[in-house]
């Protein structure tokens, strides 16, 4: 069984410490096609920069604060001082199978290699050295060098980034589908399974009952430095009553 509701769930410390061109510090503008994504602040504050069709907008972000944003929104994480945020993903598996498109210079977008070299750190881990670090603000860089380029493009540009991003995961549209039916649809038929059930007075399923934990494990990300959660192969600790 995946986390509730077929969500993933990390803890994320916003990138502080290397301005970008703007001289604002934070992490890799991007947006993601199919998933909706939530940020629950529990340190520290900053900003939510955000690019859609209804143009840019920032909103301020201190402990405590809960926003989430649909696909298409263009969002850029701002530290302002120590931002640390609990992510809630929709769709548990497609953000890690590349639900996400950063926001390039439009002639990299355009181009799939391109992109794909651009998107691509070297290998890494919690202990990673600076050439990983580099690849990190570089990355994030370009991105907001693509972002500031659509936040002064207009509507035409934006559509133009949309439909770049809609070709780039194409082709990976099918794995996506069947991740998706073996977490969020599955746990959707499940929930109605369970309905049915305690609506005929059978409450069998009480006793498949199971406590599940998942251990965190550390990553770079687009925002900052993750310690995510693998929820699609939890460590289960109650035993198979059968």
């Amino acid at each position: 069984m995946t986390f509730p509701g077929g969500t993933s769930v990390s803890r994320l410390s916003v990138y502080s410490g290397s301005a970008c061109a703007d001289g604002l510090e934070g992490g890799t503008p991007h947006l993601h096609t199919a998933s909706t994504e939530a940020y629950v602040v529990v340190g520290g504050h900053g900003a939510l920069q955000t690019l859609d069709a209804g143009g840019l907008r920032e909103i301020e972000l201190n402990a405590g604060s809960t926003v989430w944003f649909t696909p298409g929104t263009i969002h850029r994480a701002v530290n302002r001082g120590g931002l640390e945020v609990v992510v809630v993903m929709s769709n548990a598996g497609l953000p890690e199978a590349g639900d996400a498109v950063m926001t390039f210079p439009p002639e990299i977008v355009a181009d799939p290699e391109r992109y794909r070299q651009a998107a691509t750190l070297p290998a890494s881990g919690p202990t990673a050295g600076p050439d990983v670090e580099a690849a990190v603000e570089r990355r994030r860089d370009l991105a907001v060098e693509g972002f500031l380029r659509l936040a002064d493009g207009g509507p035409e540009a934006l559509r133009d980034f949309y439909d770049s991003a809609v070709a780039l995961v194409r082709p990976k549209v099918a794995r996506w589908r069947a991740i998706w039916e073996s977490t969020v649809a599955q746990e959707t038929r499940r929930t109605a399974g369970v309905l049915d059930a305690l609506e005929s007075g059978d409450g069998a399923h009480l006793l498949r009952s199971a406590l599940m934990e998942s251990p965190p494990h550390e990553r770079w990300g687009m925002c900052g430095h993750l310690r995510a959660h693998d929820v699609a192969h939890p460590i289960v600790h109650t035993p198979d009553p059968s």
